[in-house]
């Protein structure tokens, strides 16, 4: 563990910054739109933005990580993302942060993409557990370090907006700092959709669904809690109970998961998540009727806490269950396709759930969670009446963050390193030394 922190430290301080501010930022913007009265129409597609800029960038950042090199991509891209954060608060208007929110989506996907491809190539078989496991560690504990943040100024101050842009050029230092070499960047391929829809219909469906329920669920949570008249301080905890509460979960469930049928586990979890949400509509409702009859807000925040717990383990669940029905060698590009059509989900999520907030008021943003929640769990009924489950020993879960690229997902400890194969020109310089390599390389070439 210690050899992972030492040769990995300036990542992980660089990426505890991203993701502080990062944390910061999605509730500031929600804020921020409650109290400048943007309809939650506006709202939800403002915040779509992100997802938009996310699913762009996740195909187009490899070739340029290809051709200009880790380190530069990295600083130019968190310092895009630092500039755009100042422009929200000179430019007041939806449209003008929806486009924002795309470039802020493009930013994060690369920086994402560069940790994770180079804690792939600092780490070995022996340690990848051990690299993950710290990497989602950092991840949820700055997100819900940064979601404190919002209670030292005013979200309609220019301060917080310059605080977020400090936060993220100061990722920049130990990243640019380091003495170690960056990798050899490997685009990785995702399957064809028609191909992982026959490998696994409930996997890919379930991953479009949860796309949408967890952009929604992170972009609108902000929203919604201010709209329900939640103090600065109220709107905090929430949001910082969400990402440490998921985060908890993980291992639990997942233990659970690898023990009995996966896709009960999915089942159980999604239905589980829907009556949570559900409760917490009630509980909400509680704790505005006047005097004694009113419930105290820690009944919501332990019920929102069953909804985490339920819902945030979900990714990593529907990764392992659609793994349980492939080959070890396609581990990876199985990941990359479902998160392809997790892609795909959450574009739509934000705006969709604030159509349903805009219908039928604030607590439209849990019946909204309920409704896509449902939906996973039906069709999972069905397919395990369609087909049985498959014992596959090379599957087994591990917790994700719902941020991860494909090259994140190669650090799954049960997946093996893909070697990207040989150049003609080194083909040729290894012919020449007598070095024997591999026919599938030869091929792969072709």
């Amino acid at each position: 563990m210690s050899k992972v922190f030492k040769n990995s430290w300036a990542l992980f301080l660089g990426m505890g910054c991203i993701m502080m501010a990062y944390g910061f930022q999605g509730s500031l913007l929600g804020v921020r739109a409650v109290q400048e009265e943007f309809s939650l129409t506006s709202t939800g597609f403002m915040m779509s933005g992100y997802f938009v800029g996310y699913f762009i960038g996740a195909a187009t950042i490899p070739s340029i990580i290809s051709r200009v090199g880790h380190i530069r991509v990295f600083a130019a891209f968190a310092s895009l993302a630092s500039l755009v954060i100042l422009i929200h608060s000179i430019l007041v208007n939806p449209i003008v942060w929806f486009l924002l929110r795309v470039l802020t989506g493009i930013s994060m996907v690369c920086i994402y993409t560069v940790a994770e491809s180079w804690l792939n190539d600092r780490s070995s078989n022996k340690n990848r557990g051990s690299v993950l496991s710290i990497y989602m560690v950092v991840l949820y504990g700055s997100l819900g370090i940064g979601m404190f943040l919002l209670n030292f100024s005013t979200p309609k101050d220019f301060q917080p907006f310059i605080l977020i842009s400090v936060i993220t050029s100061a990722a920049l230092i130990p990243i640019l700092l380091t003495k170690k070499k960056p990798p050899t960047f490997k685009s990785i391929k995702a399957m064809k959709l028609q191909e992982l829809y026959n490998a696994s219909p409930f996997g890919m469906v379930s991953s479009l669904f949860y796309g949408t329920i967890q952009s929604a669920l992170f972009t609108l949570l902000a929203v919604y809690a201010s709209s329900m008249n939640f103090t600065i301080l109220e709107i905090s905890i929430v949001t910082f109970l969400l990402a440490i509460s998921g985060a908890l979960a993980q291992f639990p469930i997942g233990k659970i998961s690898d023990i009995y049928d996966r896709r009960k586990v999915i089942v159980i979890s999604t239905f589980g998540a829907a009556i949570f949400a559900i409760i917490a509509i009630f509980v909400s409702k509680q704790m505005y009727l006047p005097g004694s009859l009113a419930t105290s807000k820690t009944w919501f925040y332990i019920f929102f806490i069953l909804f985490s717990f339920c819902s945030l383990p979900m990714f990593s669940l529907i990764l392992a269950h659609t793994n349980d029905y492939i080959s070890k060698d396609k581990f990876v590009a199985a990941g990359a396709g479902l998160q392809f059509a997790f892609g795909l989900g959450a574009m739509s999520g934000p705006f969709l759930c604030s159509i349903f907030m805009d219908l039928v008021g604030s607590n439209g943003f849990f019946i909204f969670l309920f409704f896509f929640h449902s939906i996973i769990g039906f069709f999972g009924i069905y397919r395990m009446k369609v087909r049985q489950t498959v014992d596959n020993p090379d599957s087994q879960f591990v917790a994700m963050p719902q941020t991860i690229t494909p090259a994140g997902i190669e650090l799954n400890p049960t997946t093996e390193h893909i070697e990207e194969p040989y150049s003609d020109k080194v083909k040729e310089i290894l012919e020449r030394k007598g070095v024997k390599y591999k026919k599938e390389d030869q091929q792969d070439q072709r």
